[in-house]
């Protein structure tokens, strides 16, 4: 009787210990950051920048780092737009391998998230922008307008 107790009272302190970001709604959240990902990926596909760019949050500290770095939505959309110019340059944008890591605060609340993957375009130009695949990693933040990219590594 005392030690199912106690693993009664561990099991609850570990609960606690590992707090929101293990329970049920981080599974919510994890998905909602993939459905974001999925939009932008249909977004790619069908060569639509600006659908593409409402993954990323609308801030002048937005920052894309790849061959160089980009601060600010705008600047990283008009990147976009430049090195990617038409369908034919745009392809076909495959993630895979997508890991959602949730960062929860010290109140335990999930209001930023890391996430890693890979990236494919099968495409038929290339223009500026030679390369086909690579990795990625983005800092989400959680904003009353849903999970948005703050941070964008792609290489």
């Amino acid at each position: 009787m005392y030690r199912t107790r106690r693993w009664i009272a561990c099991g609850l302190l570990l609960a606690c210990a590992m707090g929101p970001a293990f329970g049920a709604g981080s599974a919510d959240e994890a998905a909602a950051i993939r459905q974001v990902m999925a939009a932008q990926q249909a977004a790619w596909n069908r060569a639509d920048v600006d659908a593409f760019m409402q993954g990323y949050k609308d801030a002048p500290d937005t920052t894309f780092v790849g061959s160089s770095v980009r601060k600010g939505y705008r600047a990283i959309l008009e990147s976009y737009r430049r090195h990617y110019a038409g369908k034919a340059q745009m392809g076909r944008l495959t993630f895979s391998d997508i890991d959602v890591r949730l960062l929860p605060c010290a109140d335990g609340e999930v209001r930023y998230a890391a996430v890693t993957g890979h990236f494919h375009l099968d495409r038929t130009a290339h223009g500026e922008a030679a390369q086909d695949d690579g990795v990625y990693s983005l800092l989400w933040e959680k904003t009353a307008q849903g999970w948005k990219i703050i941070l964008d590594h792609s290489s």
